[in-house]
């Protein structure tokens, strides 16, 4: 089975909507996780996003790095500049990919202007791991 890593600082928002997105698009013969540096809990913009789209990950937990999945992935992506220069190093067979997203729970003003945010960095994402699954299949 092939296993891919989806990592950002805290595991709250980007690593989990690309995790929902992957688990619904990736073939059945690939697990897939998230998990931060950190653990900062799932962000509850991130579920109502993700919900609107059809994939609910309310259900997801926040988690750090597990050192063992890591060095057993296929594919690797860190979701953010944190994550990428802070990932623990990798076996060299583990393709190590970047996509170098904003942080939707930084987004200020409005509860209206920060869910456009989260919407924005949800459909990149999205489209992301649609061409990432062409990509790897």
């Amino acid at each position: 089975m092939e296993k891919i890593y989806f990592i950002c600082t805290g595991n709250s928002c980007r690593s989990q909507m690309a995790e929902g997105f992957a688990k619904t698009i990736f073939p059945k013969d690939w697990e897939v996780q998230s998990a931060g540096i950190e653990a900062h809990g799932v962000n509850p913009l991130a579920i109502k996003v993700m919900a609107e789209s059809g994939v609910d990950i309310s259900n997801n937990q926040s988690k750090t790095i597990d050192a063992k999945y890591l060095n057993q992935c296929h594919v690797v992506l860190t979701l953010c500049g944190d994550a990428r220069d802070r990932c623990p190093i990798t076996p060299p067979e583990v393709k190590r990919i970047h996509w170098p997203l904003i942080d939707p729970a930084l987004a200020e003003g409005t509860d209206a202007e920060k869910l456009a945010v989260f919407r924005q960095v949800r459909d990149q994402i999205k489209g992301n791991v649609i061409d990432l699954a062409k990509q790897l299949s």
